[in-house]
């Protein structure tokens, strides 16, 4: 059913009645249920964006959008803001192939202005919006709504610091879910920062500056008042900085949200609003900081539960209880994950070794720095992030790590195709970025037994920094196919051999899309030999060549982009030790993959077994 026209009515009002009010709190329960409704038979972010419903229906209340750019950080949190632009109906597609994204995305809207799939990027974005206004001499406004832990990475801070001192007028909404501040200091700072905030008081306090300038004694004393006074607002940090404050507000109460906007709209100055919010909100199993319900599979919502449990261990699991059974023997393995400690399995180590194991936020910089320095002093350090974050960090892997060649240990989760989170998420990038690097060495388990392996090899590693990836749900290849032995630094592992002069050669994650095609090719009546490339860097030279005498057609699989990847790495070497042979890449092609379950996306773009079977049937 479509959302009835009379909600969005409300929203261009000047003034609202009290029934005004209602409708308006009508219309959170309306969008409460239709996010509920759709995440929990599509999977999808979910606490975050209920708690911010009231705070994007605010802002749609108070400013224009697209006129005023709304800008989300990490936009898990713009599900209301997308149902309240024209996306009611097809919000059903959430997250699938070709529907409905999961964060912004200004192809699908106007209202959407960029993309943001990483976080702290949306004051920054901000200020180059403010200053494009300003050069442009419009009134517009831009809108940004930060939270969700956003606010511990330096880009935030890096922007604020700018902001203060050039003063452009911006909105910051801070929608703080996790701090508790204790009412009575709440009610006095809230009372007081709305009426500094005034329009009237605004203006004589200017005037009073402008007397008080003159007169140094009393200047003195103004600044002196109004320090004391900042002391009981937990603003005291923005101001500092030179931004206005707002709060804390009820970021849940229309009314109270309202007037704040509508006092942070005419200030025309920067300034923050600090909402407080309860995550989950409006569906009790969900409320509060629970990690599992920021971002869900399907579930049942009646009970809370999901649809459906695998037994099997993912390759998170896999890492996790590998890494905790080498950290009980050897005191020197520690630990750094940025603001994902269950994502990446850490929290396990975190829970057993608090005192060896950290999550530092969203700060993937500062996590790989402070490795550097933590190996340079003899420990063991494993910096554990998922591909597409880990690129935060490229500066300090380069800078801090491989010029340095501490050997810091890179675990590198959700590495391939991650499905319904898009083109922000896919980790695709790090093979290609980190090759790139000296002193680095490369290498990936093909299945659950080998990362088990991966993981002991670079704890063992004491030359070279290292970094090894793995995929998000489950291998491709089944366990006990084929026989784990251990790994040697830069040597590949041959897994089947036949006569002809086709070798199919995968990377990781490649090795059982690999050997799927085997399998698919050996009932078309082609023989081929497998390998395990095991390696990207350093490469197995002597192997590489003796295969390079023996086959003159290779086929290469590998969950990377084919520029820099696999593909391009053996044609170099290829080249490099003139062999006379043909390779062909099965790698992603030179564009950012979109979202959808990763078995639709795969087979969109022609990677299922049978299809690139085909491929390899017509090259030959």
């Amino acid at each position: 059913m479509p959302l009835d026209p009379k909600y969005l009515e409300i929203l261009s009002k000047k003034e609202w009645s009290e029934e005004d009010f209602t409708l308006l709190n009508e219309l959170a329960q309306k969008i409460r249920d239709r996010i509920l409704e759709v995440v929990s038979h599509n999977g999808g972010h979910l606490s975050s964006t209920l708690g911010a419903v009231e705070l994007i229906i605010g802002m749609h209340c108070v400013f224009n959008s697209p006129k005023d750019p709304f800008i989300f950080d990490v936009s898990h949190q713009a599900y209301a803001h997308k149902l309240l632009t024209n996306r009611w109906e097809n919000f059903e597609s959430l997250r699938q192939i070709n529907g409905i994204s999961g964060f912004t995305k200004p192809s699908e809207s106007e209202h959407d202005y960029f993309i943001a799939g990483h976080s702290s990027t949306s004051i920054s974005l901000g200020v180059g919006v403010a200053k494009a206004f300003s050069l442009q001499g419009t009134n517009q406004i831009p809108v940004v709504l930060i939270g969700d832990g956003a606010m511990s990475a330096g880009l935030a801070y890096e922007a604020l610091n700018e902001l203060g001192d050039r003063k452009y007028p911006m909105v910051i909404i801070l929608n703080d879910n996790e701090m508790s501040i204790a009412e009575p200091i709440g009610a006095i700072s809230k009372y007081l920062s709305q009426a500094i905030a005034g329009r009237f008081t605004q203006k004589i306090k200017g005037k009073i500056e402008n007397i008080l300038n003159n007169m140094p004694n009393a200047t003195y004393l103004a600044k002196r008042f109004e320090e004391s006074l900042k002391l009981i607002t937990p603003g005291i940090f923005f101001e500092e900085l030179g931004l206005d404050y707002i709060g804390p507000i009820d970021g849940h109460n229309l009314k109270e949200i309202i007037k704040a906007l509508q006092l942070a709209k005419n200030i025309q100055k920067p300034i923050v609003i600090h909402a407080q919010t309860l995550k989950g909100k409006g569906y009790p199993p969900a409320e509060g900081h629970l990690e599992q319900w920021h971002g869900v599979s399907p579930f049942d919502r009646q009970k809370g539960t999901a649809l459906s449990k695998s037994n099997a261990k993912s390759p998170t699991q896999v890492f996790s209880q590998t890494l905790l059974e080498i950290a009980k023997e050897d005191s020197k393995v520690v630990g750094i994950t940025a603001a994902m400690p269950s994502g990446t399995g850490l929290d396990l180590l975190i829970k057993a070794f608090p005192e060896r194991f950290w999550d530092v936020a969203i700060a993937e910089q500062h996590a790989t720095t402070q490795a550097s320095s933590l190996a340079k002093e003899g420990l063991k350090p494993f910096v554990v992030i998922y591909s597409t974050f880990l690129q935060r960090a490229f500066d300090q892997i380069i800078h801090d790590v491989g010029i340095m060649k501490t050997p810091v240990k890179f675990a590198i989760d959700r590495a391939g195709i991650v499905g319904e989170d898009g083109e922000t998420h896919q980790g695709v990038f790090d093979i290609a970025y980190l090759n790139m690097i000296p002193n680095f060495v490369l290498f990936a388990p093909r299945d659950q037994a080998t990362l088990s392996l991966c993981v002991h090899f670079a704890n063992h590693l004491s030359s070279a920094p290292c970094a090894f990836r793995y995929p998000r749900k489950s291998f491709k290849l089944s366990e006990g196919i084929f026989k784990a032995t251990p790994f040697e630094l830069g040597k590949l592992e041959i897994l089947k051999v036949s006569q002809s002069e086709i070798l199919l050669l995968g990377y990781g994650n490649g090795v059982g899309r690999a050997y799927e095609c085997l399998l698919e090719l050996e009932k078309a009546g082609v023989a081929c030999s497998l390998v395990d490339l095991r390696f990207a860097k350093p490469l197995d030279t002597q192997g590489l060549l003796s295969l390079g005498q023996k086959y003159t057609k290779w086929f290469v699989f590998s969950d990377s982009v084919k520029i820099g990847g696999i593909g391009q790495i053996l044609s170099a070497f290829a080249q490099e030790h003139h062999l006379n042979i043909k390779i062909h890449s099965f790698e992603f092609a030179d564009a950012f993959i979109p979202h959808g379950k990763v078995e639709a996306i795969e087979s969109q773009l022609g990677l299922s077994a049978p299809k690139l079977t085909q491929q390899i049937l017509q090259h030959l």
